[in-house]
């Protein structure tokens, strides 16, 4: 029976290696959306010379699309940094602790608990909403007053969520 018990125990213990697929997996995705925002922020910038050099048309607005384009950027490399926190918080919880790191290491992808890596995520998956509806509130038209009152309560909605998400 303590056979048994033996093995179960450690066919248990290294079920936990399955994780290394959610790892692998989170680091894949981040690293594709680091390139489609980096290829996007390329774009912008040769957009940007064309309607500079007069090769854009003359009914072009380029500060609109430079803003979405960069704004969308942003938002993509916000969820990058989140799959990030995610990718390494998994494997330092579940597989063991990353040794390559120092002492002058960055602490911001030092996560001990669960709780951590929830707080980490939760704060940089607010950012990336806080983005998205910059990114929204951009192409919202103005139509009547009252739609300037939901933006201002809108915004500060955002602002006191952020208040309390950074008050300890």
């Amino acid at each position: 029976m303590n056979f048994i018990q033996q093995l179960f125990e450690k066919l248990l213990w290294n079920s936990r290696l399955f994780i290394i697929l959610a790892v692998v997996l989170s680091m894949v995705g981040a690293t594709l959306l680091f390139v489609v925002a980096s290829i996007d922020v390329i774009k912008a910038v040769i957009n940007t010379y064309k309607y500079y050099v007069g090769l854009l048309g003359a009914d072009a607005d380029i500060h609109n699309v430079l803003l979405h384009t960069i704004v969308s950027a942003i938002d993509l490399y916000l969820i990058a940094v989140v799959l990030l926190i995610f990718s390494f918080g998994l494997y330092e919880l579940f597989i063991r602790k990353i040794t390559i790191k120092d002492e002058n290491s960055s602490k911001v992808l030092e996560i001990h608990t669960l709780d951590q890596l929830k707080d980490k995520l939760a704060k940089v998956i607010v950012m990336a909403l806080i983005v998205a509806f910059f990114s929204k509130v951009l192409n919202m038209g103005i139509a009547v007053s009252v739609d300037m009152l939901y933006f201002s309560i809108s915004i500060l909605a955002i602002c006191v969520g952020l208040y309390f998400l950074h008050k300890h």
